[in-house]
């Protein structure tokens, strides 16, 4: 692991630059450890890295890929890959897991669970990066979407790990976002009570088979019915409903026809570039105020200041505005003086 460690810090960017370009990824992985990682000069080696290949032509497309739990993500995504990198393509599987840190580990037990996916050369599988908070996993998986590109990767599928804040992150980094649902357990009111049905391009009934082949079937049906009164969150696109068995192996080549279809109507159209480009836009406003919160709480005098406010507020001595504007007051006083 020492040694690991330190070719990290010993390989150069033009080395790690020419070795993604060429696809190695040993390289490839090695460039994603530096933007994952915490420390400042990993951070600046990431940037000039990320700075290098800004120009290199990008022709990938990003699907997000989320469920609920039960929804069999991981086999869907096996399943799914794999039937892409038969047809051509090279495919790399991102996950995005916020509560990495307390649930140690599970996604490396999805990977496992990606049983073809994980021996294929063509298919790249990176457990989401730990530590922490959805904005750090956001900056990171996104950089690391890049760098997939760069090296060649043309599918990128970025799985969510269950239903919840990581839905919306994950929407606003990828080009066509799909909700994988069941039938039966009151499955259909779940999804709509927390909104996550204003947000999938494709709707999928996994596990369209055996015994439950007409329930999803049905439940097909229910999903077109509340998707045809919703707004669909890509314009110019109509959102739909269908069926797949992730074991069986059935319905993957008509979502991937309908994934193909998404990009060459959003290409035309220019939504598909609008997006990317309104992604990016509010991720440097995103990225503006992650750093501004940490700054202004890391810093000495709110440190300081803070806990007594809290305490003057609890007890009723100072209201709670009143307290806020001293802190940013004492803030921007002390930064003056630098």
């Amino acid at each position: 692991m020492t040694k690991y460690i330190k070719k990290i810090h010993e390989v150069t960017v033009d080395d790690l630059v020419e070795g993604i370009v060429n696809g190695n990824r040993v390289m490839l992985a090695q460039a994603i450890t530096l933007v994952e990682s915490n420390a400042s000069r990993h951070f600046e080696k990431a940037q000039k890295i990320i700075e290098h290949l800004l120009q290199k032509e990008n022709t990938s497309i990003r699907i997000g890929i989320t469920g609920v739990p039960g929804a069999g993500k991981s086999t869907f995504i096996d399943a799914f890959g794999t039937y892409l990198t038969n047809n051509g393509y090279k495919v790399a599987v991102l996950a995005v897991d916020p509560s990495s840190q307390v649930s140690k580990g599970s996604i490396m037990g999805d990977k496992t669970r990606m049983e073809r996916l994980s021996k294929d050369p063509n298919a790249f599988i990176r457990p989401s990066p730990s530590g922490g908070n959805l904005g750090g996993v956001s900056r990171k998986t996104r950089e690391t979407i890049f760098l997939c590109e760069a090296a060649g990767y043309n599918v990128i599928l970025v799985e969510t790990m269950g239903v919840g804040q990581g839905e919306f992150v994950v929407r606003d980094m990828v080009d066509f976002f799909l909700l994988l649902v069941l039938t039966g357990a009151g499955d259909e009111l779940q999804t709509m009570k927390k909104g996550i049905m204003e947000l999938p391009d494709l709707v999928v009934v996994n596990k369209a088979d055996g015994d439950n082949l007409h329930k999803a079937n049905v439940a097909k049906r229910d999903y077109n019915t509340i998707l045809h009164f919703l707004h669909s969150y890509t314009k110019g696109w109509t959102t739909r409903a269908l069926t797949a068995s992730a074991v069986q192996e059935t319905g993957i080549d008509e979502i991937w026809k309908v994934i193909q279809d998404f990009e060459i109507k959003t290409k035309t159209s220019s939504v598909f570039d609008q997006v990317r480009s309104e992604q990016q836009r509010k991720w440097l406003y995103t990225l503006v105020e992650q750093e501004l919160y940490k700054v202004f709480y890391d810093h000495p005098s709110i440190k300081q200041k803070l806990p007594i406010l809290e305490e003057a507020i609890v007890k009723g001595e100072k209201t709670v505005s009143a307290s806020a504007v001293n802190l940013l007051e004492a803030f921007f006083n002390k930064a003056k003086e630098f």
